[in-house]
């Protein structure tokens, strides 16, 4: 039985998100804390000087990368693609 999709809103620092944007960056590591799924949203959320800028933009994760210790990606860590 499949959940329904779940929005995780995350915290980005202003280069990352500008890249985001720009169309540049497709991807983001993070913790693996949040149960992350193909098929839910990502709500990137500009945080900057210990507050959101009120900029934000959001994404579907279209795939998920995990337990590739081999490759350098540490345990508890995913890279969401979108």
């Amino acid at each position: 039985m499949s959940r329904k999709p779940i929005i995780h809103e995350i915290k980005i620092l202003p280069k990352y998100y500008d890249a985001v944007i720009s169309n540049i960056k497709h991807f983001e590591l993070r913790k693996d804390d949040r149960d992350y799924q193909v098929g839910d949203f990502v709500v990137l959320k500009e945080w900057e000087n210990g507050e959101y800028t009120g900029r934000d933009t959001r994404f579907k994760i279209e795939y998920i990368l995990r337990d590739c210790a081999e490759y350098g990606l540490m345990d508890g860590y995913c890279i969401l693609g979108w």
